[in-house]
């Protein structure tokens, strides 16, 4: 077993928006609001809202005081719409066909009028049925008929005049191809209303909360709609794991969206010939939350490998962060090299040899305030056998060669998917908002290495209303960490070490140097880089201007020759270069119908470290302690006890 530590200043907080060029080192300009998905917020006015909230008032005066705190941090220009239903009649059997059909578009999806959104929602009376599924279809017809767009659902109970099934209907949406997220909060809601509100959630690859008072609420309403604005279609491959190995989905290489609960474990399959190696990452984004203690903000991601019949390949990864509520996409990865082993037929080589192997992903630990459920992201590559592995020798790493010029503006993407191109050696300017970590992609040919700095612009202001945890971490294409380094912001000019690669060869993964084999397989290298929250309020800090100085080194060489008995190596590892429907060798599966999925994308929010940041960087120690842990060494296999 292996063990890896690292400490990190902050959680990485994921998939905010995109955004514009920012020219100048004091620049201060908002996100593009073209990067911002129009959202329809859906609100319970139903006769249920009349009812009693366990802080005190009712629950439609707390949804109304939960509104305006969310129109508040919403960003000026943000195009926000705002629907209700049970407005119009009362609830009495008489009423009741009137009632389902009782969903009005108070504001129209465009760009946001805060007073008038405010009084709009002031002026709300509650008194009808719950039509949630026509309300769906409803707000769905009011938000543009092209590009990403969301809807947040806020209920205290489940659909009172289905059909329309809610889930039904954004099924059929989905089906005819609206790129629509619909994230849904449970006001105080029971088990019955709560499946229905996930069921819906979890069938857009959005996130449900669970709000049991007005606190709650106030709190969570704010964060899920920056998330909806900030969220962009998945795009490419629904996969539903299975709570079992035996009746889990085959996954070919690819990338595929899914979504997870908490404490659940999903799995899923994956062929593997003989000889190949096999390559599975999981993504979760986990919003950046407030106010929530130390001592509860641990989320843990778990990836074990099982063979035939399900038996335990002792294969365990493990990523975990202790501060999940600065917001960060937690990415647990695995190298699986079990079927480069020739099974010997003594019954204990479950785990050695071509044939279907099985990836069970699990969020084990679980933070307060997090969602009930959320969107997982699963990365697939199956790497051939290399009949040619090519040059053994490891070559020196990547020196950075210093540039001069303004650089070229470049827009970071929020999340893998999304990231943002960087095309040669130069220079890259980019802004961040406080609380963003934003991602870059390198394309790595064989022989070629990487190396990089992040430079950090001044930005007026000082003390603690201006310092931001900063770090930059550079992953592999299959979404490993290489290496990231980390440093305290306070406003002044700052530049973080250089991060560099050896260059890519097939060999690398046996090199003595453990830290070099990581860069084993050309492709797309990430760079994520990061500004973290403020103590103060994270909207009182300028965003911080950023410059990448990149240097591609080395000579592109021939890479592994591979057997093409084991696998098609023009596709790509992932299924890059493949066309949507790829037979898998030897095992006919669906085949993903695109690979370059878009996973939600975290919100910006209010985040603020409060005393606990200040107490940190007081006391020299404002970290987060990130760990990952492999059950097995990736170039090393073990037998299954037992077997």
């Amino acid at each position: 077993m292996t063990k890896s530590t690292q400490i990190m200043l902050a959680a990485l907080t994921v998939g905010l928006c995109l955004l514009v060029p920012v020219p100048g080192a004091l620049a201060q300009e908002p996100p593009d609001q073209a990067e911002l998905a129009p959202t329809m917020l859906v609100l319970d006015a139903s006769g249920s809202m009349t009812g009693a909230d366990p802080s005190g008032g009712t629950k439609m005066e707390a949804a109304k005081r939960a509104v305006h705190t969310l129109v508040d941090a919403t960003p000026t220009g943000a195009s926000v719409g705002l629907a209700a239903y049970g407005t119009s009649t009362g609830n009495s059997t008489a009423e009741r066909e009137q009632g389902c059909r009782d969903v009005t578009v108070l504001r129209e999806a465009g760009p946001i009028d805060k007073a008038a959104l405010g009084a709009a929602v002031d002026g709300l009376t509650p008194r009808g049925f719950t039509p949630i599924g026509r309300a769906l279809q409803v707000a769905a017809e009011s938000l543009p008929q092209e590009g990403p767009r969301s809807i947040v659902l806020v209920s205290d109970g489940e659909d009172t005049c289905a059909p329309p099934q809610p889930c039904e209907v954004v099924r059929t949406l989905a089906g005819q191809g609206v790129d629509l997220v619909v994230h849904t909060v449970g006001f105080g809601v029971d088990s019955v209303a709560r499946a229905q509100l996930s069921c819906v959630a979890q069938a857009t690859g959005g996130t449900y909360s669970d709000a049991p008072d007005a606190e709650t609420l106030q709190r969570v309403l704010p964060r899920v709609t920056a998330t909806a604005l900030r969220n962009y279609q998945p795009a490419g491959s629904p996969i539903t794991g299975s709570p079992g190995y035996d009746t889990a989905p085959v996954a070919l290489p690819g990338q595929y969206l899914d979504t997870i609960g908490q404490k659940e474990k999903r799995f899923y399959a994956v062929y593997v010939p003989q000889g190949a190696t096999a390559y599975v990452s999981a993504t979760v984004s986990y919003p950046p939350l407030r106010d929530v203690p130390r001592t509860d903000d641990n989320n843990a991601l778990h990836l074990d490998v099982h063979g035939i019949d399900g038996s335990d390949c002792l294969k365990s990864e493990v990523a975990q962060s202790l501060r999940s509520s600065d917001g960060e996409a937690l990415t647990v990865a695995s190298t699986w090299n079990g079927a480069t082993e020739v099974r010997n037929g003594s019954g204990d080589d479950r785990c050695q040899g071509g044939g279907r192997y099985y990836f069970a992903v699990e969020w084990h630990t679980v933070s307060v305030g997090v969602p009930e459920r959320m969107p997982i992201e699963l990365l697939v590559g199956v790497e051939p056998a290399a009949v040619d592995t090519g040059p053994v020798a490891v070559l020196p790493p990547a020196e950075l060669v210093a540039t001069t010029g303004p650089g070229t503006p470049v827009v970071g993407g929020g999340s893998f998917n999304v990231a943002g191109t960087l095309d040669a050696s130069g220079t890259y300017t980019d802004a961040l908002q406080r609380s963003e970590f934003v991602f870059y992609r390198v394309k790595l040919q064989w022989g070629q290495g990487l190396a990089y700095r992040v430079h950090f612009g001044e930005t007026p202001g000082s003390g603690l209303a201006n310092i931001s945890p900063l770090s930059t971490t550079l992953y592999t294409p299959f979404r490993e960490e290489i290496a990231s380094e980390r440093m305290v912001y306070t406003g002044k000019d700052f530049t973080l070490p250089t991060i560099s690669t050896a260059p890519v060869r097939y060999n690398n993964r046996a090199a003595d140097a453990t830290t070099v084999r990581t860069q084993s397989v050309a492709g797309w290298y990430y760079i994520a880089v990061q500004v973290g929250p403020v103590a103060d309020d994270a909207r009182s800090a300028a965003p911080v201007p950023v410059r990448l100085d990149v240097s591609v080194t080395g000579t592109a060489e021939p890479g592994p020759r591979y057997d093409p008995a084991s696998g098609d190596a023009a596709a790509g590892p992932f299924g890059e270069n493949r066309s949507p429907a790829p037979a898998a060798p030897q095992e006919p599966v669906a085949a993903p119908v695109d690979t370059a999925t878009h996973l939600a994308i975290s919100p910006v929010g209010w985040i603020a470290a409060g005393a606990v940041l200040v107490a940190a960087l007081v006391g020299g120690a404002f970290a987060l302690r990130r760990l990952r842990r492999a059950g097995s060494d990736s170039s090393d296999h073990q037998p299954p006890r037992g077997q």
